[in-house]
């Protein structure tokens, strides 16, 4: 494609974006119209496909690793770093958007809460829900990084931060960068001790969510693990 076609492409799709926003765009279309601001000369459509042939999908794409992309023949250090930053841009957006006056007397509406915070999260990570009696978020943060083997250290600062932050109530979640949403024997170590330690401090565990991909296991809602929690009179959802 020549320059000046190239650049007329460029302006026509940008133009159709205007005027109908992504509706209707393919995937590689998706990308190609993002890569444009990546590689300012170069006809990106092709390298949108290796991407997606590579990744497997445009949210494979958005959690890829920088060195991962770099890998894929037409890649830039730029044009990786901007799908790096939109990937973690979504993640920021649900965040923001999901904090909102928003209750978690569910299972259900903790794991659509939890989900799109480990977007893209290649590795362990632990994360801390403060809620208060009426189960309204007062604070979500990741509190640590790396595996719940680390009983003692996850505990403290998980109490930390909960009475830090005036919680009544607290959910924990972690990911499993494997890929399998079981509960390991040291989840369940760390689950009853954190249970424990909390209701010392008059703080409950309402659950613990585990991750992978996009699925997610309640430990709480597993028959064999709720006695690893106190009861709970403040949500809906029970085994």
């Amino acid at each position: 494609m020549s320059g000046k076609t190239h650049e007329g492409h460029r302006e026509r799709v940008k133009q159709r974006f205007l005027r109908d926003g992504l509706r209707g765009f393919e995937p590689h279309q998706i990308l190609e119209m993002l890569l444009f601001f990546g590689i300012p000369r170069k006809d990106t459509n092709e390298i949108a496909h290796k991407l997606l042939d590579t990744f497997g999908s445009l949210s494979g794409v958005l959690k890829a690793r920088y060195d991962d992309l770099l890998q894929v023949k037409g890649m830039t250090p730029g044009s990786a770093t901007l799908l790096c930053f939109s990937g973690q841009l979504i993640r920021e957006y649900y965040d923001s958007e999901l904090s909102k006056d928003i209750i978690l007397d569910s299972t259900e509406k903790m794991g659509e809460f939890v989900l799109p915070k480990f977007f893209g999260e290649r590795n362990e990570k632990v994360l801390l829900v403060c809620l208060d009696n009426k189960c309204k978020v007062l604070y979500s943060s990741f509190v640590s990084e790396g595996s719940m083997n680390a009983t003692e250290i996850h505990v403290r600062r998980i109490l930390e931060q909960a009475i830090r932050n005036h919680a009544t109530a607290v959910v924990v979640a972690h990911n499993h960068p494997s890929g399998f949403a079981l509960p390991s024997l040291e989840d369940q170590k760390s689950t009853k001790a954190l249970t424990n330690t909390l209701h010392i401090a008059g703080i409950q565990l309402i659950d613990h969510l585990i991750i992978a991909e996009d699925d997610y296991v309640s430990m709480r809602s597993t028959p064999a693990l709720a006695s690893l929690f106190k009861p709970s009179p403040i949500i809906k959802t029970e085994p």
